[in-house]
């Protein structure tokens, strides 16, 4: 099982649904830590994810948001 982080603090989409969309691709199953300072990106990614067939659990974090998208 593989786990990766994804930092796209900083970045505006659609950078980092296209950031998250490849780290998705590259493992078979595991987890994705993904930090996102932004509204818009946390909603583009969360639904980007969920179409994909992952859960996603969002967490609030001192800078922004904390989404773990679970691929199985």
């Amino acid at each position: 099982m593989a786990n990766k982080e994804v930092d796209t603090r900083g970045r505006s989409c659609p950078e980092p649904v296209i950031m998250t969309k490849q780290a998705i691709q590259e493992i078979s199953e595991g987890e994705i830590t993904v930090l996102i300072n932004e509204e818009v990106a946390k909603e583009n990614v969360s639904r980007m994810a969920r179409n994909s067939g992952c859960s996603v659990e969002v967490e609030d974090s001192e800078d922004g948001y904390r989404l773990l998208i679970t691929k199985r």
